[in-house]
């Protein structure tokens, strides 16, 4: 087709990506045609703002390493990350899904049910940690793998911080008969994200802080049963309301109890020390291990 305007070219170019084979890839590229050529028109994009756009994706790109993900930083920064969680999530509302996050890795330790995942010497308050999987029935689900991570006290995760020992707060657990995993770690505080990229650049133009508030990543995996990705945010963070990902949900908000009295048994922990009980509930479905962000 001869293009002679501007709607020509749009009806032209959806005119190739209707020939797609794969429905589902159809479905995807016509819809990100019209709705790229619209932005295109809405905003009146110039040559010169093409231009940078495109090395801004280049530069995107080039700024990923094996220990930050830029990509899976922008889309949190964007809200299209808690966009996606909700959308897949059962009734599209309320829901204990989260992001995956750019700091997860494969191959966490296998721990055992009440174990510590402390494996190098970190500051901060103990936390004893009991994590319950439900179906929506409220039954319990036994046999869950879960793999749980969470940054140091100084904002850190092991992966970015060369005082941490490697799987540093890191760990695996499976639920028992009760649907539940227990360890023993530190209570988690809230960081900035990396701000030495493109994503610092976009909070920098935009006058936005770079600041997560406290919080605890939970994957959840068993057969017959969607896999369930949770990041638990500490109730009393000052940041709660203020997420520069957009993750928080209700159903997230897990409440730590502090104890200043010694610990029952009669263990070194210095008070105070903190509990957390938090309920998840798992959809049945198909379970998928994701694509890591990082090695």
């Amino acid at each position: 087709m001869i293009v002679r305007d501007e709607a020509d070219l749009t009806r032209a170019v959806l005119r190739v990506m209707e020939r797609t084979g794969d429905p589902r890839l159809r479905e995807i590229m016509v819809s990100l045609i019209r709705h790229l050529h619209g932005f295109v028109r809405d905003v009146g994009l110039t040559e010169e703002e093409f231009e940078a756009a495109a090395a801004l994706l280049n530069e995107l790109g080039q700024q990923q390493t094996d220990t930050n993900n830029e990509v899976v930083l922008m889309a949190g920064s964007l809200g299209v990350s808690s966009l996606v969680c909700l959308l897949n999530t059962g009734d599209q509302t309320e829901t204990s899904r989260s992001m995956l996050g750019p700091f997860w890795r494969l191959n966490s330790p296998p721990t055992e049910n009440g174990g510590s995942i402390v494996r190098s010497p970190t500051p901060g308050p103990r936390v004893f940690v009991e994590l319950r999987y439900e179906d929506t029935e409220g039954a319990p689900v036994a046999g869950v793998e879960v793999d749980v991570w969470h940054a140091s006290t100084v904002g850190l995760y092991e992966s970015q911080d060369a005082e941490q020992a490697d799987m540093n707060l890191r760990g695996k657990f499976t639920t028992d008969e009760d649907g539940c995993i227990r360890f023993v770690s530190i209570k988690p505080a809230g960081y900035p994200i990396p701000t030495d990229g493109l994503v610092g650049k976009l909070l920098s133009a935009q006058g936005r802080h770079p600041f997560r508030p406290a919080h605890l990543h939970a994957l959840a995996r068993k057969q017959g049963y969607k896999t369930l990705i949770s990041q638990i945010y500490s109730a009393d963070d000052p940041r709660l309301d203020d997420d520069v990902q957009f993750g928080v949900t209700a159903s997230l908000i897990g409440h730590y109890r502090r104890h200043d009295e010694p610990h029952p048994d009669g263990s070194s922990i210095e008070p105070p020390w903190y509990t957390l009980e938090h309920r998840l509930t798992m959809e049945s479905g198909k379970s998928r291990l994701p694509r890591p962000p990082i090695r």
